[in-house]
């Protein structure tokens, strides 16, 4: 059996779903044209536009971006603030990683950041930052497996995510059970 891109990511969120639904998070709601509450305007904008290169609209739903999910990360690093150490770490640490990215959008790129480079740079940069994800060692690469995992849990954890993506549509009588009887 063969997996396209989307069936992998719906088969890791299905397993991030679950575990926020079990810890009783909220899931991620729908973008409004909202003011970053912890990132700056560029950084918001420039994880929106990384969330939509990973995730990205097609025919079947819309992407990340319709989906809401740099929003609803910005508002969970909100929430967390800096009062626990580790949640001060991951606030730092998400930052640093979109500041990874921009600088190697930056480096390829003759100068020009993540938002300012065009779609073939913004792939070219993804494509290498994402070289090493099994096993992340420079920066970079760390960046985007981190970028990567929230926004996969933040898309299929949203309704268009749910419900759109992955057509699920509620609690459903099943009436009859289509298969083999157990012996």
């Amino acid at each position: 059996m063969t997996l396209d891109r989307r069936e992998m990511l719906k088969l890791a969120a299905s397993v991030a779903v679950a575990r926020a639904v079990a810890r009783g998070e909220a899931l991620a709601a729908p973008a409004a044209a909202a003011a970053p509450r912890f990132f700056t305007p560029h950084e918001l904008a420039l994880l929106d536009a990384i969330a939509e290169a990973i995730i990205p609209a097609d025919a079947h739903s819309p992407g990340a971006h319709a989906a809401g999910v740099a929003a609803y990360l910005d508002g969970k690093l909100a929430e967390k603030g800096d009062a626990i150490p580790e949640w001060a770490e991951e606030r730092k640490a998400a930052r640093a990683h979109l500041a990874a990215l921009d600088a190697l959008s930056r480096a390829m790129n003759g100068g020009k950041g993540f938002l300012e480079a065009g779609g073939e740079a913004r792939t070219a940069v993804l494509k290498k930052a994402s070289a090493g994800e099994t096993s992340p060692q420079s920066p970079e690469e760390k960046a985007f497996k981190w970028v990567k995992v929230q926004a996969v849990e933040a898309y299929y954890s949203s309704k268009i995510g749910i419900h759109q993506e992955m057509e699920y549509k509620g609690n459903v009588a099943i009436l009859e059970f289509v298969g083999e009887e157990p012996t």
